[in-house]
């Protein structure tokens, strides 16, 4: 089983005229080779907000090779949790976050082949 995890560097600029421009920047952990029945670690360091500002929740996505983006889930600024239900009956996961080092990280238990996909950290607005 191949996990993939690329280097993402997401980059969004907002333009507000009287303040400039605002960048964003979502970081994820190198990539990862697993056998089934590891556990996924990746984390996400934010920069150009802070993980518990009030107007976005940062999550995960994922892709497997030739198909469509699936929703994995999402922290939000109170902390509160969401997540797939189509995946979480299919294997245990968590999202958490720490807002000292400004990082949200999924874990994932007892990845299994079909879990092979290159995974994506990403923010939405509230």
């Amino acid at each position: 089983m191949v996990i993939h995890n690329v280097v993402i560097s997401l980059t969004f600029l907002v333009i507000f005229p009287p303040s400039g421009v605002h960048c964003v920047e979502l970081t994820q952990t190198d990539s990862m080779v697993l056998s089934p029945g590891q556990v996924l670690t990746l984390s996400c360091k934010l920069s150009g907000y802070s993980v518990s500002d009030s107007s976005y929740c940062t999550g995960f996505i994922r892709q497997p090779a030739g198909k469509a983006l699936e929703w994995v889930g999402e922290i939000c600024s109170d902390g509160s949790t969401y997540y797939s239900d189509k995946l979480k009956s299919r294997f245990s996961f968590s999202i958490t976050r720490d807002t000292s080092s400004n990082t949200i990280t999924l874990q994932g238990k007892n990845m299994q082949a079909e879990d092979t996909a290159v995974y994506y950290c990403a923010r939405e607005t509230q």
